[in-house]
C-alpha cells in the first residue's frame, strides 16, 4: 500500500511524518511529496495543516495542479484522505481567518473563530481535551470515548450537515473535532501529538 503525506510548505510536519512511519513500520510505503503523479497513484493521502486557514489554502494553490489532483483523488476516485488540524478545516467552503478565503468545498460549512465568551476561554485552545465520540467512525475503532487528544487551534469547522460530525470536544461550546464523510476523514486535534491513542487513530486510518 502506498500512502502519501502532502508536503506543500505549510509549516513543520515532521511529527506527522515520524508518527506515520512509526505506526507503518515499513509495511506501508510512505511518501512525503507534492508530486501530482505520486499523489494520484496513492492508495491513501494525509493532508496536514499548520498556521492560518488562508496561509494553508494559499500554499496549496501555489503548487500548480495540486488542488485539482486532490479533488480527483477525493471526489472522483473516492480514495481515503485524512485531514489534520487546518487540513480538516480546508474541507469547508469558506474560512474567516484573516480574510474570507475559499476552501476546498468537500464538506459544506465554514471555519469561524471559537467563541471565547469575552476572554473566558483562552485562544488559541492549546493542550489536552477529552473528545466525545458521537457516531461510529472507522478511525475511532477501539478508541474509548472521552479519550484525551492534543489540540492547538483558535478556529473551528462548523459543517452544515451535522451527520458528518464524528466527535466533539467541550471548549466554550461543543467544538467539532472529528468528521467522517464517506472516504473523507478529518481531525481538528493532532493524532501525531496525542500519544498512544493518537497512534491508534493513525493505525486505524492506515488499515482502512
Amino acid at each position: 500500500m502506498k500512502l502519501t503525506i502532502v508536503d506543500y510548505n505549510s509549516g513543520n510536519i515532521s511529527s506527522v511524518i515520524n508518527s506515520f512511519k512509526e505506526v507503518a513500520q515499513n509495511k506501508v510505503n510512505i511518501e512525503v511529496t507534492s508530486d501530482l503523479d505520486k499523489i494520484k497513484s496513492s492508495d491513501k493521502v494525509v493532508l496536514p495543516g499548520q498556521g492560518s486557514f488562508k496561509s494553508c489554502v494559499d500554499a496549496l494553490n501555489s503548487i500548480n495542479g495540486l488542488v485539482d489532483s486532490l479533488n480527483e483523488f477525493v471526489i472522483s476516485n473516492k480514495k481515503p484522505l485524512l485531514g489534520i488540524c487546518v487540513g480538516l478545516q480546508m474541507f469547508a467552503d469558506t474560512g474567516y481567518e484573516e480574510i474570507e478565503t475559499k476552501g476546498l468545498g468537500w464538506i459544506s460549512g465554514k471555519v469561524s473563530k471559537i467563541d471565547n465568551q469575552n476572554g473566558k476561554y483562552k485562544l488559541p485552545h492549546i493542550g489536552w481535551n477529552q473528545i466525545d465520540i458521537i457516531k461510529e467512525s472507522k478511525i475511532f475503532r477501539n478508541i474509548e470515548n472521552n479519550s484525551h487528544m492534543y489540540f492547538v487551534h483558535s478556529y473551528e469547522f462548523i459543517p452544515e450537515d451535522k451527520n458528518v460530525i464524528s466527535a466533539t470536544t467541550d471548549y466554550s461550546t461543543k467544538v467539532v473535532c472529528s468528521v467522517e464523510k464517506g472516504n473523507i476523514f478529518g481531525t481538528q486535534f493532532h493524532p501525531e501529538k496525542s500519544d498512544k491513542i493518537g497512534l491508534k487513530i493513525i493505525d486505524n486510518f492506515i488499515n482502512l
